[in-house]
């Protein structure tokens, strides 16, 4: 079988999108990028699974094979539940959603909205109570599915992403501003000490 040169749009356009990071990338696109740099096999995304690799193999032209075993199992659709009586409203996990499916404010108790939540599970390690699980739906693995939901999925992914942004470079530019203004102080109190000094020199 010969190899295909494929773009990394072309690949992404076929990953689950769930932005799990099972693969070793943080996120859909870079491990796209991997493959199409030809830095990254193709059978290190358990949500995609063996339906996955099929697909990815003919569009590279490369063998199928196994999924990677070291990068989780293909199991069943889940979503992840917050026990709501438990939660302390703490927004860390509300950080960590990629798709911006958890929903709550500080201090008030979050829920998932389920029909957005990819099963990432990435909002779990960063519960300080522990009040989030991941449970099944009780759906079977549909591919087809799978492949519809990740166009919503990546389109909540690119906004998840650009308001992070947003806010980043408004830390950085209250950073900035802070600083500014400590410098400015600094100055200010330096030119005082001067002026003193000068002052006392001619008393």
């Amino acid at each position: 079988m010969n190899r295909v040169a494929a773009t990394s749009e072309s690949i992404d356009a076929v990953l689950p999108q769930t932005q799990c990071g099972q693969c070793g990338y943080p996120g859909c696109r870079p491990y796209a990028d991997a493959i199409a740099a030809g830095d990254a096999p193709i059978n290190q995304c358990p949500p995609g699974g063996d339906e996955l690799i099929a697909e990815l193999a003919l569009l590279l032209g490369q063998p199928v094979i196994p999924l990677n075993s070291g990068h989780g199992a293909a199991t069943p659709p889940a979503v992840a539940l917050i026990d709501e009586a438990a939660c302390i409203g703490c927004t860390l996990c509300i950080d960590a959603c990629p798709v911006d499916a958890i929903v709550g404010t500080r201090k008030m108790m979050h829920t998932v909205i389920a029909a957005e939540c990819t099963g990432c599970a990435l909002c779990l390690p960063p519960c300080p109570v522990d009040c989030i699980a991941l449970v099944p739906t009780g759906a079977a693995r549909d591919r087809k599915l799978q492949r519809l939901n990740a166009l919503r999925y990546r389109e909540r992914h690119q906004a998840h992403q650009l308001r992070y942004a947003k806010f980043e470079q408004q830390r950085r530019d209250r950073a900035a501003r802070s600083a500014a203004a400590r410098k400015k102080a600094a100055i200010a109190k330096a030119l005082a000490r001067a002026q003193e000094r000068l002052a006392n020199r001619k008393t």
